[in-house]
C-alpha cells in the first residue's frame, strides 16, 4: 500500500477529464485549419511534378494498397461524398492514372484500378508527401513531432461523430445556445 498524505489520500491523482473552458476562443480551430491548409498547399506544389493535385494522391495510394475498389468504397475510405469521388475518378481516368472495369463477380459494379501510369506515380507521390512532412516538421524535434501526432489523433478522435446529437456530459452545443 502506498504512502498516505496528511489529508488521508494516497498521493495518486485521480484521473479526470480536464475542462478546457479556459482555452475556449483561443484560436485552436483556426490554427489547425490554417496548418492543414498550408500542408495541403505545400503538398499540391510538391505533387505538380507528378501531374496530380492534392486529393488525387489519396485515391492512387488507396488503390495501390487495396487493388481495385468501387467509387463508393473509395469515397468511404477517403471520407468524401460519392459525387466528389466520381468527379475525381473521371479526372484521374482522363489523365491516364486509373481505369474503370466491370467487376468480375457482379456485373452491376464498376471497379476502379490503377493503370501503369498510376502505378508509376506511387513513388513520386510518396516522395512528395515525405518532402511536405519534412518541411512541416522543420525546427521540431522527433519528440515534438510524436507529441503533435498524438495530440492531433486525440483531437480527431474527440471530433469523430461529434454532432449536435452527440453532445457529451450535457454540454451545450452552439445550436443549443442560439
Amino acid at each position: 500500500m502506498g504512502k498516505k498524505h496528511k489529508d488521508g489520500k494516497d498521493g495518486k491523482k485521480a484521473k479526470k477529464k480536464k475542462s478546457h473552458d479556459a482555452v475556449s476562443g483561443s484560436g485552436l480551430a483556426a490554427a489547425v485549419v490554417n496548418a492543414a491548409r498550408s500542408m495541403r498547399t505545400v503538398l499540391s506544389r510538391n505533387l505538380l511534378a507528378t501531374g496530380l493535385y492534392a486529393g488525387q494522391d489519396g485515391v492512387i495510394l488507396a488503390l495501390a494498397e487495396e487493388g481495385g475498389l468501387t467509387a463508393g468504397a473509395l469515397a468511404n475510405r477517403l471520407g468524401v461524398k460519392a459525387p466528389t469521388m466520381t468527379r475525381t475518378i473521371g479526372r484521374l481516368e482522363a489523365q491516364g492514372f486509373v481505369e474503370r472495369r466491370a467487376d468480375g463477380t457482379d456485373g452491376r459494379l464498376t471497379v476502379v484500378h490503377l493503370t501503369e501510369a498510376g502505378h508509376a506515380s506511387i513513388e513520386k507521390i510518396t516522395e512528395a508527401g515525405r518532402l511536405s512532412e519534412q518541411q512541416a516538421a522543420e525546427g521540431l524535434s522527433e519528440k515534438d513531432v510524436r507529441n503533435l501526432l498524438k495530440l492531433l489523433r486525440a483531437m480527431d478522435e474527440n471530433l469523430h461523430g461529434a454532432g449536435p446529437d452527440d453532445a457529451r456530459d450535457s454540454e451545450k452545443t452552439v445550436a443549443d445556445e442560439i
